[in-house]
């Protein structure tokens, strides 16, 4: 009887964590596919706005608008008081040097040799015995 509950326990808990890997394997290539339709909208988006921001598709909005190209002599430029324009690109100071710090691959403790770790080991002298007194 005993060998049958067992048989039974172990064939319940086969059952349970197949399950959950079952619906852990479905919910996965859910995920994928929704990353796949994704990536495909997304990619879908880059190329119209490739196309809305091409020469051709711009220049039929300038047209569409009765817009046409200014030359130099035609611009009107206004001066601001008080403006300062830009002096140019401001550039990021240099980053800070690192000085390297130079860390050995290998601890000293793990260079030793065993016939090198044994004679220290002799020679290394022990500390002396105190006897000490236990009464009962």
């Amino acid at each position: 009887m005993l060998v049958v509950v067992s048989i039974a326990a172990i064939a319940g808990l086969y059952l349970f964590i197949s399950g959950r890997s079952a619906a852990t394997g479905r919910r996965i290539q859910n995920l994928e596919s929704e990353l796949a339709a994704l990536q495909r909208k997304n990619n879908d988006l880059q190329t119209e706005l490739g196309e809305i921001l091409s020469s051709r598709a711009l220049n039929e909005r300038i047209g569409a608008l009765d817009m046409r190209l200014m030359n130099v002599e035609e611009a009107l430029y206004l001066e601001v008081p008080g403006y300062i324009p830009p002096t140019g690109p401001s550039l990021a100071p240099p980053p800070p040097k690192i000085e390297e710090q130079r860390t050995p691959i290998l601890l000293p403790e793990f260079t030793n040799t065993f016939i090198d770790w044994i004679t220290e080991k002799i020679q290394a002298v022990p500390e002396p015995v105190t006897p000490t007194e236990v009464t009962p």
